[in-house]
């Protein structure tokens, strides 16, 4: 198990006498060691920063730079993702490997079905980044430094059977220290299912067969079914646990960030009700203004100027969303417009939209009007274009996942290539690979990219 270790004191004191006894400077009223929902919890921690990133932001040109304009011109740079696997990775391995798990925590069955299921997580956002990544022969720290790169289509294979596998393994009975389900078991199966699903929608151009016999399988299994079912990361009104943006915008006063003329002009004419929580007004106007995205010719007045970052974003207490009811309903829609399931996609499409709005806001009110605008009615026509487009919208600050999806189906497709850069479509791999794990990484280059560690490679599901 992972040790904690614990400081009893704060001097050195130098005594005559030595014999004492080997425990003297062990607290019994506090644990020397962690248990497993205490390893759980401690992953969880990790969750917000899958999204809260202005590097995820600029890729799905959610916010534009307002001072130092740099990342948003896509630099070709290393991107690392030790942190991943140094971890929560490797706190959830912990568990999974575990012989010594408490059942006063919980059953000992869903202890680990939790741990699966959010390694299962952490890996599909990993993999779907970089491509092929460290996975079947990772996290066994000391005993392999030097993993093997495996192919994303094996990992995504694996994946489908490890929540599937987890789902399985759930008992009666909730665990302790979950700071984001309570414990609830239900909606830890749903979740996986939900997974599931998503995932299968990623295999859309590359083994459709294979991605609507998962995706079925995951809906019948039961995936979300309300927004009280969302993957949620709360942040609390307390330095310890604050939200990510507002230590950049409050603790260190960068007013960096300006929503994206892209998105502006995506919700200001049609009076999306989102837009009030995504930022604020400019403040020289009043008005809500995006500024154009890789802007370089910056003036000094881009803060004034244009809409900032929302308030309500960068709130202390601001909840991060990650998995939502209102990315299941979109992913309903686009399966019926692939014939991967019967229903009516435009009733999914709304019911989307819907959630978003309440997602967002904590109403519907003025949802009926708002879909009736002819630009964001569904356009059977169009649907695909309909379903993404709006669905952009709704991962707004999951900029990470919005890529994917525009990676996948190419909407938005008016994402702008600033200074002739285009949109990445993968994260580079961290530069000390190439000395730290020479041979898996360039096997792994060659296979994938011919060599080249390219942010413009394409990952699997992306040929």
């Amino acid at each position: 198990m992972k040790k904690i270790y614990i400081v009893l004191f704060s001097s050195l004191f130098i005594w005559s006498c030595n014999k004492f006894d080997d425990e003297i400077n062990t607290n019994p009223n506090r644990p020397s060691e962690a248990s497993g929902t205490q390893l759980i919890a401690s992953a969880q921690l990790s969750l917000p920063g899958l999204s809260s990133s202005p590097k995820g932001a600029f890729m799905a040109q959610y916010l534009a730079e307002t001072q130092y304009v740099g990342q948003s011109l896509y630099p070709q740079e290393s991107t690392s993702f030790y942190s991943w696997y140094q971890s929560p990775l490797i706190n959830l391995q912990t568990v999974i490997d575990s012989e010594e798990l408490n059942g006063n925590d919980g059953p000992v069955a869903n202890q680990k079905a939790v741990a699966k299921i959010l390694k299962a997580y952490y890996f599909w956002n990993i993999t779907d980044r970089w491509g092929d990544v460290p996975y079947f022969d990772a996290l066994q720290g000391g005993d392999n430094y030097t993993p093997v790169y495996d192919p994303q289509e094996e990992i995504y294979y694996d994946l489908f059977e490890e929540l599937k596998e987890a789902r399985g393994m759930i008992v009666s009975g909730s665990i302790n220290n979950d700071i984001v389900y309570n414990g609830d078991m239900e909606k830890w199966q749903k979740f996986a299912n939900t997974v599931r699903m998503l995932m299968a929608l990623r295999l859309s151009e590359v083994d459709p067969e294979k991605g609507s016999t998962e995706f079925n399988e995951a809906v019948n299994d039961g995936v979300f079914e309300s927004n009280s079912d969302n993957l949620v990361y709360r942040h609390l009104a307390d330095a310890d646990n604050q939200n990510y943006w507002f230590g950049q915008v409050v603790n260190q006063n960068r007013e960096w960030w300006a929503l994206s003329e892209t998105l502006v002009e995506e919700m200001k004419p049609v009076d999306d009700p989102r837009l009030v929580v995504y930022g604020d007004p400019a403040r020289s106007s009043g008005e809500y203004v995006g500024l154009e995205f890789g802007k370089e010719e910056v003036t000094g007045t881009e803060t004034e100027e244009f809409s900032l970052l929302g308030s309500d974003i960068y709130a202390q207490d601001a909840p991060v969303y990650l998995v939502t009811y209102g990315q299941v309903l979109f992913a309903m829609a686009e399966a019926v417009e692939r014939d991967w399931i019967t229903g009516d996609a435009e009733d999914y499409y709304n019911m989307a939209i819907e959630a978003s709005m309440e997602q967002w806001t904590g109403s519907s009110e003025g949802v009926e009007d708002f879909l009736s605008n002819p630009e964001v009615a569904f356009d059977a026509n169009n649907a695909i274009e309909s379903i993404a487009n709006q669905r952009w919208v709704h991962l707004y600050m999951f900029g990470y996942e919005a890529w994917s999806e525009w990676r996948r189906t190419g909407y938005p497709n008016d994402l702008v290539e600033p200074n002739g850069m285009a949109v990445p479509t993968r994260l580079s791999y961290p530069d000390n690979e190439a000395f730290n794990n020479e041979e898996n990484y360039n096997d792994a280059i060659e296979r994938q990219f011919g060599g080249d560690d390219s942010i413009y490679g394409n990952v699997w599901w992306d040929e």
